[in-house]
């Protein structure tokens, strides 16, 4: 029975890492192009929950008609976790650690959970228990520049594939009009610093063209 509760661990670690790759791949390639036959993913995540939510105020619900556009359609759940396990099924069948499949079944079904819970609270803030903590506080972050730069930040849930695959974006690198709340960090970009170096140079020049005035 032990046995089994390891297989059943390591499949659910496995699957959570693996997770952060799949919603990645499945950000960038389906839900933000337009694939031959099957467009669905693309009209409902880029053009329209896209044109609905922006990176300024608009990132949060203006009108409660627009609700429906926040979540996936009820069925996308159970197919994106059915078409998720088969690499994990695969590998309990060729080893008959089935406890390893089922650890990632859990795993897939508990991570397209949290990405409908946190991103119904993303655009649809309530001061919530989960919107006072540091992660999601980070995350809302993440999200919005998501919404200001669509390719950048592609994982809602874990961006452990945003920071290995290069699309991780921290700040924005141009100020912009972004949201504001209690549960929204500040994005804009950090001031650059001047080096002494550059602050004489400076001095020296605003002293020369005072001698030149004279």
């Amino acid at each position: 029975m032990s046995l089994f509760f390891f297989w059943m661990a390591t499949g659910f670690l496995v699957a959570f890492v693996a997770g952060s790759f799949f919603e990645w791949a499945l950000h960038r390639f389906v839900m933000h192009r337009p694939l031959p036959g099957f467009q669905y993913p693309f009209r409902a995540h880029t053009l329209v929950h896209h044109h609905v939510f922006k990176a300024d105020h608009r990132y949060h619900l203006i009108h409660d008609e627009d609700k429906h556009t926040i979540p996936m359609a009820w069925w996308n759940g159970p197919a994106l976790v059915a078409i998720g396990q088969c690499p994990f099924l695969l590998v309990a069948w060729l080893t008959g650690h089935w406890g390893f499949y089922i650890g990632a079944v859990a795993a897939q079904a508990l991570y397209y959970a949290i990405y409908e819970y946190i991103h119904w609270c993303m655009h649809l803030p309530r001061q919530r228990n989960i919107e006072r903590s540091g992660i999601f506080f980070r995350l809302n972050g993440h999200h919005i520049l998501h919404h200001r730069y669509m390719h950048k930040n592609f994982n809602v849930v874990f961006p452990l594939a945003d920071l290995c695959l290069g699309t991780l974006l921290i700040r924005s690198r141009i100020a912009f009009a972004q949201p504001h709340g209690p549960a929204v960090p500040d994005l804009q970009p950090r001031p650059t610093r001047e080096s002494p170096l550059l602050r004489l140079a400076r001095f020296a020049w605003l002293c020369l063209r005072g001698v030149k005035a004279r």
